[in-house]
């Protein structure tokens, strides 16, 4: 299946709802390959606490931006950005359609309407004078600063991404204007993509459920022998990717700051936290699809025939090619 222009599917919805065997089957239905939009799957050795899709479930699809950094490497948006439409250029060109799949609303709407995170000319002085500040009084403080300058972008990045905070502050400081508000005025951009922008949903209380049951499914998997992996790696609470959900809290356990039972708890506490912030993103993009699982009596065939039809009468993909 083609489409006029340049096709492009996304595939999104809180965590545990759903989205990965859904954006398998998809693929194979209109001859597409999926690229992760996730933060956290694109780390080797974090398999258990991203749900990260194994090569079995992938059942023969072709699959990108998992497992291509170490945990002590940056990841942010920009990278994100870059990768993603390198990849959406490559499968574009074998003939497939890709499907951007994955819970981290930021990374797709980069992608989507093609966000400009251009570099402002730097002042060294002002970034020297902001990394010191981060040496001497800690990230906390220099997240202080953000808040006061711009409290949108304060929420959106943590106070450990130091980089982040002082690229803030620093496009703050040369332009008078926050980034957060630059990013808001990109997103009122139309995309350069024929797309169809779908999100997977469930009733909040089957949710919850799937999320507390896939936290118990991962510390059966072995999350907490995995946590101790990378903890012997050397890695940390100080570093972005182990700020991850499954990871910090377990290594606040294995930090004898609470017992393995309280961590848990914690675990599926933010997780559900996480999921009802994922949503309320969501709610707030334009051009989207919701899919409603109860309204298609948790059929995944009937929602693949609901999503094609709409790939359809969007003109991402075309009836009379085949997969």
């Amino acid at each position: 299946m083609k489409a006029d222009g340049n096709p492009l599917v996304i595939l999104t919805g809180p965590t545990a709802v759903g989205k990965t065997s859904l954006s398998i089957q998809l693929a194979k239905k209109i001859g597409g390959e999926i690229i992760s939009a996730d933060s956290m799957q694109v780390y080797r050795g974090m398999d258990i606490g991203s749900a990260k899709v194994t090569t079995s479930e992938m059942e023969g699809i072709p699959h990108h931006l998992i497992d291509i950094l170490d945990p002590e490497e940056e990841f942010h948006v920009v990278r994100f950005q870059e990768e993603a439409k390198k990849c959406i250029r490559q499968i574009q060109e074998r003939g497939h359609i890709p499907i951007l799949a994955g819970g981290t609303g930021f990374y797709i709407q980069a992608v989507l309407y093609d966000i400009d995170f251009t570099e402002t000319k730097s002042n060294e002085t002002y970034r020297e004078s902001l990394e010191q500040l981060a040496r001497e009084r800690g990230p906390e403080y220099l997240h202080d600063l953000l808040k006061e300058k711009d409290p949108d972008s304060a929420l959106a990045i943590h106070a450990n991404n130091v980089k982040r905070v002082i690229r803030a502050l620093e496009f703050y400081h040369e332009t008078g204007t926050p980034i957060s508000v630059h990013n808001e005025q990109e997103r009122q951009k139309k995309s350069p993509y024929q797309f169809a922008y779908f999100v997977l949903n469930d009733e909040r209380k089957r949710l919850y459920e799937n999320i507390d049951r896939r936290v118990d499914l991962m510390m059966q998997q072995g999350l907490l022998q995995e946590v101790e992996t990378l903890r012997g790696k050397g890695y940390h609470r100080g570093m972005v990717s182990m700020q991850g959900l499954g990871y910090k809290e377990l290594l606040a356990y294995l930090d004898g700051e609470m017992s393995l039972e309280e961590a848990v708890r914690i675990l599926k506490r933010d997780t559900r936290h996480f999921a009802k912030r994922q949503l309320t993103w969501f709610r707030r993009e334009r051009d989207v699809i919701w899919i409603e699982k109860n309204e298609f009596q948790y059929n995944n065939e009937n929602i693949l025939d609901y999503m094609i039809s709409e790939l359809e009468a969007r003109h991402v993909i075309q009836r009379d090619e085949k997969a």
